[in-house]
């Protein structure tokens, strides 16, 4: 039997007036994987504080196991300025000892990319006082994962981790022995950990079993169940009023209803995006030209991030960019956006951006723009539009889109500089939406949005007819709101993936288990001769032809989609379900054989 390691009982938290918990009684047990969410400010912090004993309770108490060993994960860190990575991270072990650990080489090697921590100046030696914030998590994440503990608490422990660090750190937590309570917005990083969520809403905690598909299919039919409830109550009502009226009672069987299964609720869903007809609109409104670039080179001062690289971004093309940290995803953004702004006039370092003359282009940065502190949050909506058009016959007020996004009538007068740092980018991606732009730039929108604003996001943007590229290190939200994945490997190249972020991850590996042997021999190893290494010119050629095949590759992909639609279109005419589906299997085979030589390819450039 597992044991108990962590009760609460009873636990309330007020703040102001509002009650954040009222009456909540949990426990965390041995093997708990347990993912914490709700909406901002909606007490997710507070819980796990309490949990963790970090603040006080109003009412109720919070027991730990005795001799329990707790490591907790802020959103500070009490991190020592003046001390090294060295001392914060390893302590007081010699470098044989420490390095004779797997567990430590893991974590260095998970987190910062080599036991070197070759992002560091002076690798563990450099003093901690003039790091980011991103690099100060990182090393107290480090720190805590090198400890042995019996309880885990992260508060947004995927906060600025690329897709790579994600992925090991979820890798890293499953095969832990420690139980863990994780408050995080990253709903692939749940799936992948956690086997408990507790959903806080409105002063309660539901707890659901298992990750969070699991909970987003088990809440969707608690609230089928309530409404049925509801409509089960209201439909009373008006039988006793209708018996009211006719003066004597009638008859009437009892309602019967039975609980689905959790499937069953999405049977009849369609699709998210219907991409034939968001096509056509993008069409109707970008024309043929959105941004094409030939032969550019994409530079961040001195250094040089992307050379040669001819690539176009279509009508209704919908792109999740990812790429090493440095690799020049935001770089290459700004290339475009510059390039836009300027009618064209002003390009980079070399080659040449076309950019179509019907582009209206919206950029999200990751820096939350000022904003009048003392604006109302409709007032900062309607400075831009009071009404906005989304497409297929969508069009909303600004109230309206406030209250979709989160900011029910009494929050949309709150003033701007009362909004918490998630109410803000939920803020600055509505003025964006509000201004009608045909194509969207979103660099990490995520940050900061709970799991709830996320979801009516990609709600929105399921019928946004425009271009988008999307950076974000969230892969559930890339791959919810994405067609296509395009990465920046770090070798000045951009590379279709054919198969997505898990075929990022594979290449990283692939690349990392290289470069660590070829490293390590290049000084007994001799160097090949020229003659068997690849010209500049071949490796060249291969680059144009690899652009070439993916150009091809986004074609067949658009056919396809087309084709699944027609035969859904004419199912009862099987001569024509027939010469449609020819059509498609031939479609296939080629794409296949195409991919076969993008792969070879990819290999070369």
């Amino acid at each position: 039997m597992a044991v108990n390691l962590v009760n609460v009982e009873q636990v309330s938290k007020v703040y102001g007036t509002r009650a954040l918990l009222d009456g909540v009684s949990l426990g965390v047990s041995e093997g708990d994987r347990i993912g914490v969410v709700g909406r901002n400010g909606d007490g997710k912090t507070t819980l796990i504080r309490m949990l963790a004993k970090l603040e006080e309770a109003d009412t109720g108490r919070v027991t730990h196991n005795g001799g329990l060993r707790l490591g907790v994960l802020t959103q500070h860190d009490s991190l020592d300025p003046t001390a090294t990575i060295r001392h914060e991270v390893i302590g007081d072990l010699e470098d044989h000892e420490w390095a004779g650990s797997a567990k430590i080489r893991d974590v260095l090697t998970g987190l910062f990319g080599g036991l070197a921590l070759p992002g560091f100046e002076h690798g563990l030696d450099t003093v901690i006082a003039p790091l980011s914030g991103g690099e100060r998590r990182r090393i107290a994440l480090a720190k805590l994962l090198i400890a042995e503990q019996d309880l885990i608490v992260l508060d947004e422990p995927t906060n600025h981790l690329d897709v790579e660090g994600i992925s090991w750190l979820a890798g890293h937590l499953r095969t832990r022995r420690s139980a863990l309570v994780c408050v995080t917005h990253d709903r692939w990083f749940l799936d992948q950990v956690c086997t408990r969520m507790w959903d806080v809403q409105r002063g309660s905690v539901h707890e659901y079993e298992g990750g969070y598909s699991d909970y987003v299919f088990a809440r969707a039919e608690r609230e089928r169940i309530a409404a049925t409830e509801e409509s089960k109550r209201q439909n009373l009502m008006r039988k006793e009023l209708a018996w009211l009226r006719r003066g004597a009672p009638a008859r009437t069987s009892k309602p019967r209803y039975r609980i689905e299964a959790a499937n069953e609720l999405i049977a009849d869903v369609p699709p998210p995006r219907d991409t034939s007809e968001l096509m056509k609109f993008a069409n109707a409104r970008l024309g043929k030209t959105v941004f094409d670039l030939e032969d550019v080179t994409v530079q961040a001062g001195p250094k040089t991030l992307l050379t040669h690289l001819t690539w176009q971004l279509g009508p209704g093309d919908r792109i999740g960019l990812v790429g090493v940290n440095g690799a020049g995803k935001t770089s290459l953004l700004r290339a475009l956006t510059e390039a836009s702004r300027s009618q064209g006039d002003v390009q980079p370092a070399a080659g040449r951006i076309v950019v179509g003359k019907t582009v209206k282009l919206a950029y999200l940065s990751q820096e939350v723009a000022e904003l009048d502190p003392n604006l109302r949050v409709l007032e900062a909506v309607q400075q831009v539009r009071d009404r906005v058009d989304l497409g297929k016959g969508r069009e909303m007020t600004a109230g309206q889109l406030c209250e979709q996004f989160g900011f029910a009538k009494e929050k949309q007068w709150t003033p701007v500089g009362d909004l918490s740092g998630g109410e803000r980018r939920r803020l600055q991606i509505l003025r964006l939406l509000m201004d009608e732009p045909n194509v969207l730039f979103l660099d990490e929108p995520t940050n900061d949005l709970d799991i709830e604003t996320l979801t009516q996001l990609e709600d929105l943007l399921d019928g946004w007819p425009g271009s988008m590229i999307v950076i974000s290190h969230d892969r559930f939200f890339v791959e919810r709101t994405t067609d296509r994945v395009m990465a920046l490997l770090g070798d000045q190249a951009l590379r279709m993936l054919p198969r997505g972020i898990d075929e990022y991850i594979e290449r990283r590996q692939r690349m990392e288990e290289t470069a660590t042997p070829a490293s390590a021999a290049a000084s007994s190893a001799p160097r090949p001769a020229p003659a068997e290494a690849i010209s500049p010119q071949a490796a060249r050629a291969a680059k144009k032809e690899l652009q070439k095949v993916e150009r091809q590759l986004d074609k067949m992909s658009t056919r396809e989609t087309t084709l699944h639609a027609q035969i859904a279109d004419n199912a009862t005419d099987f001569e024509k379900v027939a010469q449609l589906d020819a059509e498609l299997r031939e479609l296939v085979a080629e794409r296949d054989v195409l991919e076969m030589r993008w792969l070879e390819l990819a290999e070369e450039a």
